[in-house]
């Protein structure tokens, strides 16, 4: 497997540790899950801890900085761990994506300020594609086939879409893309991983991601776990260790993507919310796992089609871009979600 450190200086500038469940993945991810659970239980995972690594926040709309990660008490004990064996066994089962015409569900659930939470699940045998930003990563990226717009053959299978994470100079995390390696892929964050087939998870990278012998393809990190064993994780109570909001608020536009013990992706957005709350609602509709996406009104947005290549609508509650920045093209990284391709 590809080194995942940064090329540039071989080393990993912060860790977070996260205990977590491993998340379910898909098709060959569960046949990995059903041999795992035979084994003896998995050994606790202690969070890890690293030193200050104050970066600048954006001016005006822009870049949220990422606060360094700071020591974590919490525990898994082994007891424990064979428990959740036996679970990921009987979810690994369930892993496998349903036949059918590929969808989007929606769902909502309401803030401590009042304001709603967004929830989309993408049901069926869909595919993810990472796309490059024209200005974040940019060039940086290299030569992918993913840009700035979804286009041709990827734009007729196209079901919806939505934001990446932070910019990378927030140094929230790693970045690859199609083999790429724009920035270091750091143990214990938080990480969409797609493989070739163009089937993701969200996960903990070294803690259940990546499978062994995967093939991956495109990976996004950025920061740790907002769920984690399908509870909201500790650090998800202290709001601002999740990125430089406007006016220092704890209620601003946020995002986040989970994952459900069916192994299907779950992306979940407000105008108005908190790490806190994103982690509530995705954990009350079944996410086993999650990581918070980009923040801040100009960042956040989901657009969805009600059949695949079919006109896209805004999927979230006064988003400030319009339904079709994707197809026209954006300046930051996104995922599209796609129906596979006919036989």
């Amino acid at each position: 497997m590809r080194d995942h450190r940064d090329r540039a200086t071989g080393s990993i500038a912060f860790r977070q540790d996260v205990p977590v469940t491993p998340t379910l993945t898909r098709r060959s991810r569960a046949r990995t899950l059903l041999a795992a659970a035979a084994l003896a239980p998995l050994a606790a995972a202690a969070a890890g801890c690293g030193a200050a690594h104050p970066v600048a926040s954006q001016a005006l709309i822009g870049a949220p900085a990422a606060s360094s990660p700071g020591r974590s008490s919490a525990r898994v004990t082994s007891a424990v761990a064979g428990q959740q064996a036996a679970s990921w066994a009987a979810a690994a089962r369930r892993a496998v994506p349903p036949g059918g015409p590929v969808r989007v569900t929606f769902s909502q659930a309401q803030a401590a300020d009042g304001s709603v939470i967004t929830i989309a699940t993408f049901h069926g045998p869909v595919q993810y594609v990472l796309h490059d930003g024209s200005e974040d990563p940019g060039p940086l990226a290299g030569p992918v086939t993913a840009g700035p717009a979804v286009t041709g053959a990827g734009r007729a299978r196209l079901l919806a879409a939505f934001n990446g994470g932070f910019k990378l100079d927030a140094l929230a995390g790693g970045y690859e893309q199609e083999g790429h390696v724009v920035r270091a892929i750091r143990p214990g964050l938080a990480s969409l991983v797609i493989d070739t087939s163009g089937q993701a998870t969200v996960g903990v990278w070294g803690h259940g991601v990546p499978v062994a012998g995967e093939a991956v393809y495109s990976v996004r990190q950025n920061l740790w776990a907002l769920v984690a064993g399908g509870k909201p994780t500790a650090e998800s109570a202290l709001w601002w260790r999740w990125g430089g909001t406007l006016g220092h608020a704890e209620y601003v536009a946020r995002s986040a993507l989970g994952e459900n013990a069916a192994g299907e992706l779950m992306y979940a957005a407000s105008m108005s919310t908190s790490p806190a709350d994103l982690a509530a609602a995705l954990a009350g509709r079944g996410a086993r796992i999650a990581m918070e996406l980009d923040i801040n009104p100009e960042w956040v947005q989901l657009d969805t089609a009600a059949r695949p290549g079919g006109p896209l609508t805004a999927g979230v509650p006064g988003q400030h871009r319009p339904a079709t920045q994707y197809l026209t093209g954006w300046t930051r990284d996104f995922i599209a979600v796609q129906a596979p391709p006919s036989p």
